[in-house]
């Protein structure tokens, strides 16, 4: 991953990256995942990615940054090809579903790690930046002083947002960012990864089976089955459709026998 240049969130109007996807295929010995996907993310937008499970969403994010490659087809960022991220002069950044934390690190030393260990900012500019990364995503100061263990699963998810944009990313992936919490809990943490997409202007791509997160942050969701993108739209668009796969996803109040067993 490249190293980021900190610059304190400014200039939201041209931070967020345009991703460029072409004809993407990928396949595993005895899967395949993509089969031709095109889609184009605007820059600065919030974009959600739904689908059944198994159908590629984890995968599509390995892609954007960089963990696996494609069989065949072409990532771009701002229209420069995704092939070489440690080149590149992109920030890219991803909160995992586990939050991916170290126990043995306190909060802090866990939020400012990428800058500490790649030492692009003293010891006290670095503090600074990880007490301001703390208090966007609404944990007081001294929750930096406790270890992971210590705090709620809303919290640890919270932590590891803070640990993302510590990077001053231009790009934020998230990965089923409301698994394991309480309904409120996530709430909250919807909240906030919108508060934070307007904030700095990233672009925003979050991967997630839960319909009420979709829908209350997305400006566009895309929905991924069988290889390629189903359907692509506002939350408003798929919710008006008679397509019963999307019915099934994304409305409450419909059940039906019938809905597609892939669903599942």
């Amino acid at each position: 991953m490249p190293e980021p240049q900190p610059d304190n969130m400014s200039d939201t109007s041209t931070r967020g990256l345009a991703i460029r996807i072409r004809d993407l295929k990928k396949a595993y010995t005895d899967q395949v995942i993509f089969q031709g996907l095109s889609l184009d993310i605007e820059a600065g937008e919030i974009f959600v990615l739904m689908g059944p499970s198994g159908c590629g969403k984890s995968t599509f994010l390995k892609q954007l940054i960089g963990l696996e490659e494609a069989d065949a087809g072409d990532i771009r960022l701002n229209d420069q090809p995704l092939t070489d991220l440690s080149q590149s002069t992109f920030r890219l950044a991803m909160v995992f579903q586990t939050g991916g934390l170290l126990n043995s690190l306190t909060v802090a030393e866990n939020v400012g790690l990428y800058l500490s260990e790649h030492k692009l900012k003293p010891v006290n500019e670095i503090q600074d930046i990880v007490s301001e990364t703390l208090k966007l995503v609404q944990l007081e100061a001294n929750v930096g002083e406790k270890y992971p263990p210590e705090l709620s699963g809303g919290m640890r998810k919270r932590v590891a947002i803070a640990r993302a944009f510590t990077m001053d990313p231009q790009l934020v992936l998230y990965d089923e960012p409301t698994a394991e919490l309480d309904p409120m809990v996530a709430r909250t943490i919807g909240r906030e990864i919108r508060m934070l997409n307007h904030r700095t202007g990233a672009t925003t791509v979050v991967v997630t089976h839960d319909r009420d997160l979709a829908l209350g942050i997305a400006d566009r969701i895309g929905f991924l089955n069988e290889g390629s993108l189903y359907a692509l739209g506002t939350p408003q668009d798929l919710l008006k459709s008679d397509d019963p796969l999307l019915k099934q996803f994304l409305r409450a109040d419909f059940h039906s026998e019938s809905s597609p067993d892939t669903a599942q």
